[in-house]
């Protein structure tokens, strides 16, 4: 006879509720919602998201592990606030691995690909001539997607997975250091790297995304800004 076996355990249900709130957590700190330095403390996560603290624990330590949070003892959680130095090893990083990515995208790149990646760049542009702290946080989002897209397009996971960590941490430091942020100079260049790889050239579009690299680099400053509460950050009622 056979017996149907339910795989539902208190630990997975467990495990989900923890990545529930590292996904979120995760959109907010990317978004920059949440600002470096923010703290984040584990009875407040717990109380927001109606879990205990051991379950808050747990997606926090998860975040830290991905390197967004940093976890003191006998302090708590915080945004992970990096420095100049860690900054400028976030950039060298996608310096090294972005050139690849580009490269390795264009040996895939198709007509449904390529649709897929001006669709994402109509969307970049649409935000760039909205107003708002809404609009704002999506113009970011969508600009870091249209280098995670191109991630996904290389066909290699495990690339793709450092990338969506660089982004993040690249998130964190245009936070903390940015001064105009994203821009329509950043827009442009983004769609001269499409163009370039519609036109299957991968040495321009590989150089121009170095380019590109510099350029975002090149508008950080040491300037702080304000730390946000975690409960306005999440939007939470």
């Amino acid at each position: 006879m056979n017996i149907k076996q339910d795989i539902s355990s208190p630990e997975s249900a467990t495990e989900d509720r923890a990545l529930a709130i590292r996904d979120a957590l995760r959109n907010a700190i990317v978004d920059r919602r949440l600002t470096p330095g923010t703290k984040l403390t584990e009875s407040e996560v717990g109380a927001l998201f109606d879990v205990s603290r051991t379950v808050a624990r747990a997606g926090l330590q998860m975040l830290s592990f991905e390197g967004l949070v940093r976890l003191e003892r006998n302090r708590g959680a915080f945004v992970s606030n990096p420095t100049p130095e860690e900054a400028r090893q976030v950039f060298a990083s996608r310096r090294l691995i972005e050139p690849g990515v580009v490269m390795s995208a264009l040996e895939r790149l198709d007509a449904d690909k390529i649709a897929i990646l001006r669709h994402q760049l109509e969307e970049e542009s649409r935000y760039l001539n909205e107003r708002g702290p809404t609009a704002r946080r999506a113009e970011i989002k969508a600009s870091g997607d249209f280098h995670l897209l191109l991630a996904s397009m290389a066909g290699n996971a495990i690339l793709e997975r450092f990338m969506e960590e660089l982004i993040a941490r690249s998130s964190l430091v245009i936070a903390l250091y940015g001064r105009s942020g994203i821009s329509s100079c950043g827009h442009n260049e983004h769609m001269a790297v499409l163009a370039a790889l519609e036109a299957g050239d991968g040495e321009r579009a590989r150089d121009l995304m170095l380019r590109h690299i510099d350029h975002i680099e090149a508008d950080l400053d040491l300037q702080v800004r304000d730390v946000t509460r975690l409960k306005d950050a999440l939007d939470l009622a």
